[in-house]
């Protein structure tokens, strides 16, 4: 393997594994900071304990989270400048700036406040102690913000000016420059699909957390006996604590896959006309085609896992939904994967002069197994969150005295089995947008192709030995530091909240440790 392959898998396995942490911190600050204005503002004293008992349980585990997400996000920023130097000489000058922006100013925002927001548990006013929740959910989001405006420079370069003396892409004054940046129509698309994408992930694990418990205490009521003070104690936990708690997760996933679908589509139709090669890949939309088909199923020719269009066969479709995705038009003519191949070459160049000064052929195509399953991948793997939301909601329908709970083990461990695919999906859904970008790792705009870097250009010119060693250190320590996270997060989720205390001991309630464990 060359050096550029090796920097690839480096960076992908790192970005990927990375991002399994970040939209649980980004969801979970939002949904504790919401659970905690809930206990605030109730007047009712068996509710404010509620919802305070639920904002610790979940809040310790947004901090077991946010802890392992510093440790793995330093390594992204380390990687520009080792495996992708010329990357970062091409682009510093627009690139820095809005990672600048993340570090210094959400990173800590949010990091300042969530210790406040830790010991602050009966030392800080208790509106002043709120507000500081709500500020590490604002730095979450404002830390995803500036690192979508990064990553959308490369997916639609604006704001900049190729200069040929330097050989480098420099602020352009006259475009606005930092706020052409931050104000990219891609950006502007793909931050609330995000943000929705978080919460989904969030309100997934809240859902299947607080099912995990309403079933065990439901079950545990009936096998004591709901007339036995100790069975009442289990049936209030399932009905005032983690029923409550589940129906509001309920309703952020419904809110946020209704969010998901309108960002989706807006962003499908701005990247048909950014990355047309992209969006022709994912659909396996090998020629040109007027009222393109949505693709269910493709499958190559003699190679299940071809890279490119030989052999590629439609086995089933729905007639006109791709051209409809692109345009609103069911009988708009979309390029093809072939067509736009030819069209890059006569534009780009029929060859590419990589980092060691060789000239390869260019391809412009990116691999289409990859493109065309991840963007399944990440659509599909939604259907587990809208059961759960459909079955979680019938299963606690009701009000007041006829508010039910349920003890069905099926259901429970759908929950469970729910939790990790809106991660799945969100990893598909990065999987797909750089997959789908290559092989440009800056993608020329349009409307000014000048600056623009393919993926062979930008890499470091290294030994592959040198990225091979480091490659497999950060894999083994990840590997341990998943163990580590995993385990501390099962812990947290399994320890649950204890039985209901005695009104007087509930008018004080504890101050949470640092122990992950509230």
């Amino acid at each position: 393997m060359e050096a550029l392959d090796i920097a690839r898998w480096q960076f992908g396995i790192t970005t990927v594994y990375h991002f399994i942490f970040v939209p649980l911190t980004i969801g979970l600050s939002f949904l504790v900071a919401i659970m905690h204005t809930k206990a605030v503002r109730s007047k009712d004293a068996v509710t404010k304990d509620a919802w305070t008992r639920l904002t610790k349980f979940f809040g310790g585990m947004l901090i077991i989270n946010f802890g392992i997400g510093i440790a793995t996000g330093i390594v992204q920023e380390f990687q520009f400048g080792m495996n992708w130097s010329e990357y970062s000489r091409y682009v510093g000058d627009i690139f820095g700036a809005p990672l600048a922006l993340e570090g210094l100013l959400a990173f800590f925002l949010e990091s300042v406040f969530l210790g406040l927001w830790i010991f602050g548990w009966n030392r800080m006013n208790e509106k002043l102690h709120l507000m500081t929740i709500w500020m590490v959910a604002i730095g979450t989001m404002l830390s995803a913000y500036f690192i979508i405006a990064a990553n959308s420079f490369m997916q639609h370069p604006v704001g900049a000016v190729f200069n040929p003396e330097t050989g480098r892409a420099e602020m352009d004054p006259g475009q606005g420059s930092l706020w052409s940046v931050l104000t990219n129509v891609t950006t502007l698309a793909a931050f609330p699909h995000v943000i929705f994408g978080a919460w989904l992930t969030a309100a997934a694990f809240v859902v299947g957390v607080a099912a995990w418990h309403l079933v065990k205490h439901h079950n545990t009521a009936r096998e004591l006996g709901v007339d036995s003070a100790e069975g009442a104690q289990h049936r209030t936990l399932a009905q005032t604590i983690f029923r409550p708690v589940l129906r509001f997760g309920v309703l952020m996933m419904v809110i946020s896959g209704i969010g998901l679908v309108v960002t989706g589509d807006l962003q499908a139709k701005i990247m048909f006309q950014q990355q047309p090669m992209k969006m022709a890949s994912a659909e396996a939309l090998c020629e040109t085609t007027e009222g393109a088909a949505f693709s269910i199923l493709t499958v190559g020719g003699p190679d299940a896992f071809a890279t490119d269009c030989d052999g590629v066969t439609h086995l089933i479709e729905v007639p006109y939904v791709t051209s409809i995705l692109a345009t609103n038009d069911p009988n708009a003519t979309l390029q093809g994967v072939e067509d736009l191949q030819a069209q890059y070459k006569a534009e780009f160049g029929e060859t590419v002069t990589d980092i060691y000064g060789n000239e390869v052929e260019a391809d412009y195509r990116p691999n289409l197994f990859v493109t065309y399953w991840s963007f399944r991948l990440m659509i599909g793997l939604a259907v587990f969150s809208a059961i759960l939301a459909v079955w979680a909601f019938w299963v606690t329908r009701g009000k007041g005295d006829q508010a039910r709970t349920t003890g069905s083990k099926a259901f429970k461990w759908f929950a469970v089995l729910a939790i990790p695919m809106p991660f799945l999906a969100n990893a598909a859904g990065w999987v797909f947008t750089e997959m789908g970008r290559q092989p440009w790792v800056v993608h020329p705009n349009p409307d000014d192709p000048t600056v623009r870097l393919m993926t062979v250009q930008g890499v470091s010119n290294h030994e592959p030995m040198v990225v091979l060693v480091s490659l497999i250190a950060f894999t083994l320590i990840y590997g341990v530091l998943a163990v580590i996270w995993f385990e501390l997060m099962r812990k947290a989720a399994l320890k649950g909240i204890p039985l209901p205390r005695k009104r007087e001991e509930s008018q004080k309630l504890d101050t949470p440790t640092i122990s992950f464990g509230y």
